[in-house]
């Protein structure tokens, strides 16, 4: 792999511009990102995956961006836009607002090209990210934490690169970032044994499905492309289905490299002109699939870069038989989020429900609920009680571990068999958040 030198003059690209709307980029534009690109990454592999195929009774790939540079496909756009800047420009010194994988693309070129940038990020950023972005912009990079979310973030870079006259290298919503990210669909099609009858990929702010969705436009045009959103972010959907940028109020930033509340106007435009379809994947099935890609193939995944996989289920029936290409976009996962995603996965697989139980205040009644309404398999992971003086009934609260999620039922009927008076926690996010 090569190293780029310091820039010493801007890459002149004669781009014209198609038929969706004023969009200046298409599959040559994209070779030329191509071309660029090619001065620091080398393409990531396009694997067979045998679990997955034998599972779905397919010809399932991943492309494996969880394998580049800085373990994400974002560092194709972000240097894509720095190297295209002139030297004038990138004196000035560039701001990017990410929570995370942009952050660590626009760093690593940073340094490459030996820009000085400020990195703008959500305090929330899961800390293995930050001290990946100081790593591959040392030297050349400051870190500013600001905010719950990206939108936060964007704000504070947005304001501190007009006031101080910097560059702002937005995550997904440039054409030149589209262009780079869109070098991905290039050696998909490059790299795939035959031509993919279904591609899935994953979606935030919509710069990695723009740009791949315009090369298979061109190239590939009876592939299916379907982008997937967690469940709790599902910005470029809801804008679909409205028929108009939509901003989203509140969302789940568990899927953090995917989590936006407002998705790109360039994005979301060439997302409806191209018709590409948006499914959403609810993020314990992304947590579900991130300990199985773990165990099953020993690939780290980031929450983002499971949602592919994770949608799969959903297109069981139409998959079989056909020829399918996921991108896993990234790997950047924090070893300490491993007791959530754990957490969140066994709440929606099923295995583990909260209550909140009124025990009567009188000896041996702990006794009789382990005894009479607890199942031999049933594992008691979470009790608290305090005892209160001069009442019949005390409240605690018991975290319940099953077998089988259809334990549950039997559990349930035990305890209006034996009149235990309690309260069902799992389908009151708002009393859970305080637990997990």
């Amino acid at each position: 792999m090569t190293t780029a030198t310091r820039l010493v003059k801007p890459i002149e690209n004669d781009m014209s511009t198609d038929e969706i709307g004023n969009c200046p980029v298409n599959v040559a534009s994209i070779e030329a990102a191509e071309r660029i690109l090619a001065e620091i990454l080398v393409p990531t592999p396009l694997q067979i995956n045998r679990n997955l195929s034998r599972r779905f009774n397919a010809e399932v790939y991943l492309k494996r961006e969880d394998l580049q540079i800085v373990r994400s496909y974002k560092i194709r756009g972000a240097y894509n836009k720095m190297r295209s800047m002139a030297p004038t420009e990138l004196a000035l010194g560039v701001v990017c607002a990410s929570a995370g994988n942009h952050a660590q693309g626009v760093a690593f070129s940073c340094r490459a090209l030996e820009v000085k940038g400020l990195i703008v990020m959500p305090v929330t950023t899961p800390g293995q990210k930050v001290q990946q972005v100081q790593l591959f912009g040392e030297g050349f990079v400051e870190v500013l934490l600001t905010g719950d979310t990206f939108d936060d973030a964007y704000l504070t870079a947005t304001r501190i690169a007009s006031e101080r006259g910097m560059n702002f290298i937005h995550p997904f919503d440039d054409w030149k970032v589209i262009e780079g990210q869109g070098t991905v669909g290039l050696e998909i099609i490059e790299s795939c044994p035959q031509k993919a009858d279904f591609l899935f990929l994953p979606v935030g702010g919509g710069g990695l499905g723009a740009g791949v969705g315009l090369v298979y436009a061109e190239l590939s045009a009876s592939t299916r492309i379907i982008g997937v959103e967690p469940a709790g972010a599902s910005s470029m959907k809801t804008s679909l289905d409205n028929g108009e940028v939509t901003i989203l109020e509140n969302i789940d930033k568990f899927v953090d490299g995917a989590a936006v509340k407002r998705v790109g106007d360039k994005t979301f435009s060439i997302f409806k002109k191209l018709g590409i379809e948006v499914i959403t994947v609810p993020e314990g099935k992304v947590c579900t699939t991130i300990l199985k890609l773990y165990n099953e193939e020993a690939i780290v995944a980031e929450p983002a870069g499971a949602l592919t996989i994770a949608c799969l289920d959903q297109f069981k029936n139409e998959i079989s038989g056909k020829t399918v290409v996921c991108i896993l976009s990234g790997g950047n996962n924090d070893i300490t989020r491993t007791e959530e995603i754990r957490e969140r996965s066994m709440l929606y697989e099923g295995l583990k429900h909260y209550f909140i139980v009124r025990f009567a205040q009188r000896a041996g009644a702990l006794r009789e609920f382990l005894e009479l309404v607890l199942g031999p398999n049933d594992d008691i992971v979470h009790f608290e009680y305090s005892k209160k003086s001069s009442r019949e009934k005390g409240a605690a609260v018991v975290g319940l571990e099953l077998k089988d999620p259809e334990d549950l039922e039997k559990l349930l009927g035990k305890m209006a068999d034996f009149h235990i008076n309690y309260e069902y926690l799992n389908n009151n996010p708002e009393m859970l958040q305080y637990l997990l």
